[in-house]
C-alpha cells in the first residue's frame, strides 16, 4: 500500500463505522453527550453520597469510641483503689479488736504479739500489691533511693560513702521509688 492508497482510506465517506457520528444530526449527538454526562453526573452525586454517608458514620463511630474510652479512664481513676481498700479493710478490723482489748487486757505480751501480727499482715498485703522496704543500712549511698539528711565521719575506711543509719524507711512500688529513704550517710 502507497501513500496514495492510505489517504483515499481515510477519506473514504462511505465507511458506517469510521463516521458514524458524522452520519448522525448534530442535535442527536449532542443529546447523546449530554445524557452520558448526566449519567456521569448522576453516578458521581451517588458515589460522592455514598463517601459522605461513610465518613459520617465513621466521624460517629470515632466520637462514640473517644467518649467511652474518656469515661472508661474516668471510672479507672474514680475506682481503681477500690482493690487495695478492699484488701485494707481487715486490716482495719484488727486494729480495731486491737484498740477494743488494750482497755480490757492484762497480759502485755499478748497485745505486743497482736500488734505483731497487725504489722505482719500489713507489710505482707503490702508486698502481694507490689510495694517492697528499700534496703538501706550498709548499702552505697544511692540518689535515686535515699535522701541523705545528714553525714557523719566514717569510723572505719570502708564505710566512707555508704548508709549507716537510716531514719525513715523509704518503699517502691512495682520497682518505682514512691518514698526515699531519709538516711545518715558516712564521710
Amino acid at each position: 500500500m502507497n501513500k496514495k492508497d492510505l489517504e483515499d482510506k481515510r477519506e473514504c465517506n462511505d465507511c458506517p463505522a469510521d463516521n458514524l457520528a458524522d452520519n448522525m444530526p448534530k442535535e442527536q449527538v449532542q443529546k447523546d453527550d449530554s445524557e452520558k454526562e448526566q449519567e456521569v453526573t448522576d453516578n458521581t452525586s451517588e458515589e460522592l453520597e455514598k463517601l459522605k454517608d461513610s465518613y459520617l458514620r465513621l466521624m460517629a463511630e470515632y466520637d462514640n469510641y473517644r467518649k467511652r474510652t474518656i469515661k472508661e479512664k474516668a471510672d479507672l481513676i474514680k475506682n481503681g483503689g477500690e482493690k487495695v481498700l478492699i484488701g485494707l479493710l481487715p486490716i482495719v478490723d484488727d486494729f480495731q479488736r486491737a484498740l477494743d482489748t488494750i482497755d480490757k487486757a492484762k497480759d502485755l505480751d499478748a497485745i505486743k504479739e497482736g500488734v505483731h501480727l497487725i504489722s505482719q499482715k500489713f507489710m505482707s498485703f503490702l508486698q502481694q500489691n507490689g510495694v517492697k522496704a528499700i534496703e538501706a543500712i550498709g548499702q552505697p549511698f544511692d540518689a535515686d533511693l535515699y535522701e541523705a539528711v545528714a553525714a557523719v565521719p566514717a569510723q572505719e575506711e570502708e564505710q566512707k560513702g555508704k548508709v549507716v543509719d537510716n531514719l525513715q524507711t523509704g518503699y517502691t512500688l512495682n520497682d518505682k521509688v514512691i518514698r526515699h529513704a531519709k538516711v545518715v550517710v558516712a564521710n
